[in-house]
């Protein structure tokens, strides 16, 4: 109980003096209630005592799946490791859209854990882009970001290119190239339907002949 009451502290606003985000104690960006399971959980206890950058990013490394809070409300331990970043603050900035924005590429397999204990497929790219567009991911409500284009109007992004755009260039030029066929060959067929139909002799064939 000792501990529990100690990290509940640690994780309280009053006389926090450390680093903040949006002038409050990092941790906050995580809802009360999912900050309560995490401290209360086994893994939390077991895995991120006394951890560190290095060492979270191992613990990283070692999941196997992705996801919030699963059965009766249990976080998963990337929910766990995910207060534990927030916890350490890491000195060098996170810079959301330069460092995920690549990702949105990137089509690995991910297994997420869902809310009544199974599993689901889903994609590194479709998390990234839940990550960047959603208020909520992983049972817990994401601060919204700066709209991208009013970054990009600030001079503090680069436009972005899609990954996308020679590919649907490419469709674009293949429907033109469709559409001048289409039109040849209409035209063609127009130009049959007008011309008389002939006969072996050179004549033309009329319904009055007897």
């Amino acid at each position: 109980m000792s501990h529990q009451a100690d990290a509940k502290r640690l994780f309280d606003s009053r006389g926090y003096t450390g680093a903040t985000i949006h002038n409050q104690n990092p941790v906050h960006l995580l809802e009360k209630p999912v900050r309560d399971r995490i401290i209360e959980s086994y893994y939390w206890k077991e895995q991120c005592f006394a951890v560190n950058e290095a060492t979270l990013c191992d613990r990283a490394a070692a999941l196997t799946f992705i996801g919030g809070t699963y059965g009766q409300q249990k976080p998963t331990p990337f929910l766990c490791l995910a207060m534990k970043l927030l916890q350490l603050m890491p000195e060098r900035d996170i810079e959301v859209y330069g460092i995920l924005e690549p990702l949105l590429g990137d089509w690995r397999k991910l297994r997420r854990r869902t809310r009544d204990g199974g599993y689901a497929l889903t994609y590194v790219d479709q998390f990234v882009d839940d990550l960047l567009t959603k208020d909520r991911v992983c049972g817990t409500s994401l601060r919204k970001l700066p709209q991208r284009t009013v970054l990009e109007d600030l001079g503090v992004l680069e436009v972005r290119e899609s990954a996308l755009g020679e590919e649907l260039e490419g469709l674009d030029d293949d429907e033109d190239e469709v559409v001048e066929v289409e039109v040849e060959v209409n035209g063609g067929e127009e130009e049959d339907m007008s011309t008389p139909e002939r006969n072996g002799n050179g004549g033309v064939h009329s319904d009055s002949e007897g």
